[in-house]
């Protein structure tokens, strides 16, 4: 919730001082975030990398069923923004669904979705991704104890691999930190995917 709410204010903060010229203009000439991306996804392929081991032993345990759970949470959320993409005129369906297809990693898929789609898109994965984060950290307990140990993991989305973690173990128990690891790894990795397909075509 703490790191949420940091990341909100920076980014309310940059909006502020761009919207009030406090910004030297060298900043302003360039699109860094082009140079950003890579780099976030080499940090991603370093936390994967550092920790693939934790990954086998679900599979070991649960086998093929492992799959069900991030495969839940991206047809989920795909289904979810698809059916209220008539409610947003003023974007058309791929856009909506590829703002949900962010899954709570804003910072990704809002850097995919601005070179893609342009600034207001991307803005937007920013801000709704980053809002689904906040109210998994809120719900989670509430989520564990009247809709199961795995709803809080499918909530967390993208983020139920590190944000979200500790509060999913305390509220559905240690058991469930390899779930919602794997989980989290594999959700991760089909957001640049899931994206990326949705402009190919």
């Amino acid at each position: 919730m703490k790191n949420s709410l940091i990341i909100l204010c920076c980014f309310i903060t940059g909006i502020l001082l761009a919207y009030y010229h406090c910004i030297p203009d060298i900043f302003l000439a360039y699109d860094y975030s082009n140079y950003i991306l890579p780099v976030m996804m080499f940090c991603v392929g370093i936390s994967i990398g550092g920790d693939i081991k934790s990954l086998y032993a679900p599979i070991k345990k649960y086998k093929l069923r492992i799959l069900l759970i991030p495969s839940a949470t991206i047809a989920g959320s795909i289904a979810i923004t698809f059916l209220i993409s008539p409610l947003f005129q003023s974007i058309n369906i791929r856009e909506t669904i590829a703002i949900g297809s962010g899954f709570g990693y804003y910072s990704l898929s809002a850097i995919i979705l601005k070179d893609l789609a342009g600034n207001e898109i991307g803005m937007m994965a920013l801000i709704s991704n980053m809002t689904r984060e906040i109210i998994a950290l809120i719900t989670i307990p509430i989520l564990a104890r009247y809709c199961g140990k795995l709803a809080p993991i499918s909530a967390a989305g993208a983020t139920s691999i590190d944000t979200t973690l500790p509060i999913i173990a305390k509220s559905c128990g240690e058991q469930f930190i390899i779930i919602s690891i794997f989980h989290g790894v594999l959700v991760d990795i089909s957001v640049p995917i899931i994206i990326s397909i949705l402009y190919t075509f």
